[in-house]
């Protein structure tokens, strides 16, 4: 069984505070845009898929890592709002695909901007912590080793 020293514990900590000192600020910066802070991120999610995803209702819960229900809640409050449009997909009329609107790309704008210009602040400090504790992340080899996912939070 592998060890860790105290080195490890302090490194794991201090990657954790700085990913949880970016998720405060991001969730303060949302609410001030008058997002909460899961519409905020449904929306960069949105934004932000791949071109060969599709932006439904279920790749939105499964980028978020929630239920498919409380995804539906999220888009329904951001298409009340006008932040978010669904709309029918082509051949298959049960299929609903999601869109920014105009008033959804424009604030996702500036907090996306407000985003970066944070990273840019506080990023050194988070990419040193990450790289700190990766450094405990070694296998017999000397290579890296990918830390699997404990399974899907929804």
């Amino acid at each position: 069984m592998e060890s860790l020293t105290l080195s490890d514990y302090e490194s794991l900590a201090e990657l954790r505070y700085q990913i949880r000192c970016f998720l405060f600020f991001s969730e303060q910066a949302a609410r001030a845009a008058g997002l909460e802070p899961r519409q905020h991120q449904l929306m960069l999610c949105l934004k932000g898929l791949h071109p060969d995803a599709r932006p439904t209702i279920g790749e939105m819960a499964e980028r978020l890592q929630i239920q498919h229900h409380s995804t539906v809640e999220l888009v329904n409050r951001l298409v009340t709002a006008g932040y978010v449009r669904r709309r029918r997909a082509g051949e298959d009329r049960r299929e609903v695909l999601l869109a920014l609107t105009p008033r959804g790309e424009k604030v996702l704008r500036e907090l996306s901007l407000h985003h970066r210009a944070e990273l840019r602040s506080a990023g050194p400090a988070l990419v040193d912590a990450l790289r700190r504790a990766m450094r405990g992340v070694r296998n017999a080899n000397g290579h890296h080793r990918m830390v699997a996912a404990a399974g899907k939070r929804r």
